[in-house]
C-alpha cells in the first residue's frame, strides 16, 4: 500500500496485491537504469518562485532483490488544496513491488523555467 498525504489529510491511496506474481527481473532492471525526471520548485523567502528547474537524474548502484507485479487499485480522496480526486481514474495500467538497493545520482538541469 502505498499513500500519499498533503500534511495530515491523505489525498490519494494506491494498494496492490502482495506478491502476487514475479516480474522480469531483467526489464525491471532496464526500467530503473533509465532516466528519471523530476520538477524542482523552491519558493523564495516572498513567496515568488526561486529556482523552477525540470532536472534529469539516474539511480546507481543497482541491485534487485526482487520484484512483483499484480492488481491494484488507486483510489484518490477530495482535498480543497490538492484536487486530485476530481480527475478520474479510468484505469490502473500496472502495479509495482520491488526491493532493491541503489543510489540516487547526482542530476542536471535539462530546463531551467525561470530564465
Amino acid at each position: 500500500m502505498g499513500t500519499l498525504d498533503y500534511g495530515p489529510v491523505r489525498v490519494a491511496t494506491g494498494t496492490m496485491g502482495y506478491k502476487h506474481k514475479a516480474a522480469d527481473a531483467a526489464a525491471v532492471l532496464a526500467s530503473l537504469a533509465a532516466p528519471n525526471f523530476l520538477l524542482k520548485i523552491i519558493p523564495h523567502v516572498d513567496g515568488s518562485p526561486r529556482i523552477c528547474e525540470l532536472v534529469e537524474y539516474y539511480l546507481e548502484d543497482i541491485a534487485l532483490h526482487g520484484a512483483w507485479t499484480g492488481p491494484g487499485a488507486l483510489d484518490l480522496h477530495a482535498h480543497a488544496l490538492a484536487p486530485v480526486a476530481d480527475l478520474p481514474v479510468l484505469e490502473v495500467v500496472s502495479t509495482m513491488h520491488f526491493i532493491a538497493d541503489l543510489t540516487l545520482g547526482l542530476g542536471n538541469v535539462v530546463h531551467d523555467y525561470l530564465r
